[in-house]
């Protein structure tokens, strides 16, 4: 496979593989950054990321950071392959093991829509690991439970020293259309040097991307060209008949996630049972997350005859516990005062339209129906991004104020 650069319209193909790249990027950004670290998941995009990383600083005598999130509810062989790694490479990595408490998105449930990780006075589903950090005072900048996108950024701030930094991520543009956009874009970012792979995400630090350009097949080639060890849990996908391009590692319950629930009872019955006692709703995602229909919001929605979309959704509503009801009429209500304000809808938005379903935000109380059925907590579908932890109590109040003068829902 040869090695391409993007732009936004096609690729360009420069006339040497993919590995050759890659080294040279990666050669690139230690000459280029005083301090770097690799975000590692355990997966075979950031394990394959790790080796090359380390290869090179062998040739330097040179460290760098690991920073590897442990999600508590995973499969026990990519903790044993994270530890194999951590054990092969430990001569060039300065370590940051976190079993430290971090909110993420529930999408099985909406009774705990957002669950901890390490929650404490919970019953974790195995032990913190010795080499890991235990508590999240060990970082300066910890306050409360915050959500992993916030501790990223802060970890990475941190991490910096003020000097300059860059944060490897091995992600490539072939995984999706998110992704290839996040490389080839040159509009809506900042970059190194004028480096498409490159992103600025802090005053210090940038985010990396030497893989982008490799294909499932060129991480597989590479693996087992060079023997170079890889997480046994892909195995297992294979065995259980996962296709290459589904096969991913990260933590569970999110919208997307929750599609490999079922996949647990199947390799890790154990660690299976754990995660059904230990996070809400777990066994409902594993069942019925693959469905079509109403009852998680996939592909095609119904409603019963006798209601609008508007209705159903109020109806919706009025069945969730009450703190998540009132979390979504904050957000439903902010939508719906833009769209009339800004959006030129005066008399509201229509209760369905063309294509309202899409990856497009066509307004209407059927897409709003397809959010909630989702479990879509923070309302990307609505063009959301997730409140920041320290500002939502400040957030959800100043939103109930307006609330009662806009009237909308």
């Amino acid at each position: 496979m040869y090695y391409f650069k993007c732009n936004r319209k096609k690729k360009t193909c420069l006339g040497y593989d993919v590995l050759c790249g890659a080294q040279k990027r990666i050669s690139w950004i230690f000459d280029q950054f005083e301090r770097l670290y690799v975000s590692f998941s355990g997966g075979k995009d950031s394990t394959v990321l790790f080796h090359l990383c380390a290869e090179e600083a062998h040739k330097r005598g040179r460290k760098f950071g690991l920073l590897f999130i442990d999600w508590e509810c995973q499969y026990r062989l990519t903790i044993e392959h994270v530890s194999k790694m951590v054990k092969l490479y430990s001569d060039v990595i300065d370590l940051y093991w976190c079993c430290i408490p971090l909110r993420t998105v529930n999408a099985v449930s909406v009774f705990e829509p957002e669950w901890i990780a390490w929650e404490e006075g919970k019953e974790w589903i195995r032990e913190k690991p010795e080499c890991a950090i235990k508590e999240g005072s060990f970082f300066p900048f910890h306050q409360g439970v915050l959500t992993f996108e916030e501790f990223i950024v802060l970890f990475g701030k941190w991490y910096s020293r003020k000097q300059k930094t860059a944060c490897l991520v091995g992600i490539r543009a072939a995984e999706s259309l998110n992704r290839w956009i996040s490389v080839a874009s040159d509009r809506y970012k900042q970059t190194f040097q004028d480096r498409r792979w490159t992103t600025k995400v802090g005053e210090y630090v940038y985010n990396a991307y030497p893989i982008y350009d490799w294909k499932t097949e060129d991480i597989w080639t590479y693996c087992g060209k060079f023997n170079k060890i890889y997480n046994r849990l892909y195995d297992r996908f294979y065995q259980a008949g996962v296709p290459l391009s589904k096969m991913r590692i990260c933590e569970p319950y999110g919208n997307e996630q929750r599609q490999a629930l079922d996949l647990y009872h199947i390799i890790e019955p154990e660690t299976w049972g754990r995660m059904v006692a230990r996070v809400n709703g777990a066994n409902f995602g594993a069942v019925y997350a693959k469905t079509r229909g109403i009852i998680l919001g996939n592909y095609t929605i119904t409603k019963p005859e006798q209601y609008s979309w508007e209705e159903f959704v109020k109806l919706l509503l009025n069945s969730m516990p009450f703190q998540t009801a009132e979390h979504y009429r904050n957000k439903l209500a902010v939508y719906l005062n833009w769209w009339r304000t800004n959006g030129g809808l005066l008399n509201g938005i229509p209760d369905e339209q063309s294509g309202d379903l899409g990856a497009k935000d066509i307004p209407s109380w059927r897409r709003i129906c397809k959010c909630i059925l989702k479990n879509d907590y923070w309302c990307k579908m609505l063009c959301f991004s997730p409140t920041k932890t320290l500002a939502y109590q400040k957030y959800c109040e100043l939103i109930r104020r307006k609330r009662e003068l806009w009237r909308l829902i």
